[in-house]
């Protein structure tokens, strides 16, 4: 089980950048005492590294040590996923965080940062996108609007290659969206679809 003092050392690695310029302010937890104690055995930390396309945010956390998600590195998560239209935030199903980190390490790229196409979606942004017509491949029910699925891009990874490595995982739902070139990942039922 991990610590409350290896918890404040995780979330005291996290960097969460508002912005793009240099002018930016960048917000991180900081812990006065972030040594874990020297009897404790290191546990696995799981990373993640994130750009969302929209708002121009960065983000950098440890959210998961050992077996134990890490609250304010969830938090920090669930700000940054928000919807974007309406600044409403929601909290995200942590297995959505392990998908993400599992396919970054399958495709050898444990440290890279996933570009954030959409995140959470209230059902007035889900409905607001399907007006928009048939084009956008947005689903009714979708399961953005339950915090359980991000829409990605992968600098330097094909749409077709990140698709791939997506459904090898057999983890949730996989949408192919090669025309606007972004991949679908969600922990809903198992399945598969592409859109044009």
């Amino acid at each position: 089980m991990i610590s409350a003092k290896q918890i404040v050392a995780i979330a005291a690695m996290t960097t969460f950048s508002f912005g793009l310029n240099a002018s930016s302010k960048t917000k991180s937890l900081r812990s006065i005492d972030a040594s874990p104690a020297a009897s404790t055995a290191p546990m696995e930390q799981y990373h993640l590294r994130m750009h969302h396309l929209h708002t121009g945010e960065d983000i950098d956390v440890v959210y998961r040590v050992g077996n134990a998600y890490v609250p304010q590195a969830l938090d920090l998560l669930n700000h940054f996923l928000r919807d974007h239209r309406t600044e409403d935030v929601s909290s995200y199903d942590p297995k959505e965080f392990d998908v993400l980190h599992a396919l970054m390490t399958s495709l050898g790229r444990p440290d890279g940062v996933i570009d954030i196409v959409c995140g959470y979606r209230t059902p007035w942004s889900n409905s607001f996108l399907r007006t928009r017509g048939a084009s956008t491949g947005v689903a009714e029910h979708s399961q953005h609007m339950l915090a359980k699925a991000i829409d990605i891009r992968v600098p330097g990874v094909s749409t077709a290659t990140l698709r791939d490595a997506a459904l090898a995982l057999h983890a949730g739902g996989v949408g192919f969206y090669p025309v606007s070139q972004f991949v679908h990942v969600d922990v809903g039922p198992v399945r598969t679809w592409s859109f044009r």
